[in-house]
């Protein structure tokens, strides 16, 4: 195995399971959240064994900007076309709502919160966000009607943003914009099966 390889944040899927059953969009964030990150079971496992091994989920930051446009009053989220970057092939081409990716072992190297820690790593990586927010977390994303979905756990994040001044910084995250919850209704059926999720959850 070579040395280099990213090590990420993995939960078994058993530590799920008795918890209860997550299956498509769970608003019940804390039940389930709480219980997983304190677990003694988590680990950094290789990231090549972890994406076929459904046994195994990975934690997973998705990071919706929202931001209303004062003038009109519509409620508007950033949205990208994935690219064919570093990021999951398998999502290749598909539309997104979400920013984020893996917990790395590096984000624990200063004994914090690796977790939120590689929150604002993805971000920082993916994306130039000069605007001040508010963050909640608005739910887990379970989805094992795919190949992806079944070694991932998303956990939704909502920031409300008090200007649109984002930009994407990779290629992977190409077209790069704010879009309105109508037109993204309309254009449903080209997002990624996560941000079909959250869209119908968070603006029913």
């Amino acid at each position: 195995m070579p040395q280099s390889e990213e090590h990420v944040l993995v939960i078994p899927a058993s530590v799920i399971d008795s918890i209860g059953v997550i299956d498509g969009f769970e608003s019940d964030v804390d039940r389930f959240l709480g219980p997983i990150l304190q677990s003694d079971q988590l680990s950094y496992q290789p990231r090549s064994a972890m994406e076929t091994d459904p046994r195994f989920k990975q934690l997973i930051p998705y990071v919706v900007l929202q931001w209303t446009d004062p003038t009109s009053g519509e409620t508007q989220l950033f949205t990208y076309t994935r690219g064919g970057g570093g990021g999951e092939k398998r999502l290749h081409a598909k539309r997104s709502i979400g920013i984020g990716g893996h917990i790395s072992r590096e984000d624990a190297a200063d004994g914090g919160d690796a977790y939120n820690t590689g929150m604002q790593r993805e971000l920082a990586e993916e994306i130039q966000l000069d605007a001040a927010y508010s963050e909640t977390r608005e739910g887990l994303i379970y989805d094992p009607s795919n190949e992806v979905g079944q070694v991932h756990l998303g956990v939704v994040h909502r920031f409300v943003l008090q200007s649109p001044h984002v930009q994407s910084n990779e290629a992977d995250l190409a077209d790069g914009q704010f879009v309105s919850i109508a037109d993204l209704r309309g254009q449903r059926g080209e997002l990624e099966t996560w941000s079909q999720l959250a869209l119908d959850a968070l603006y029913q």
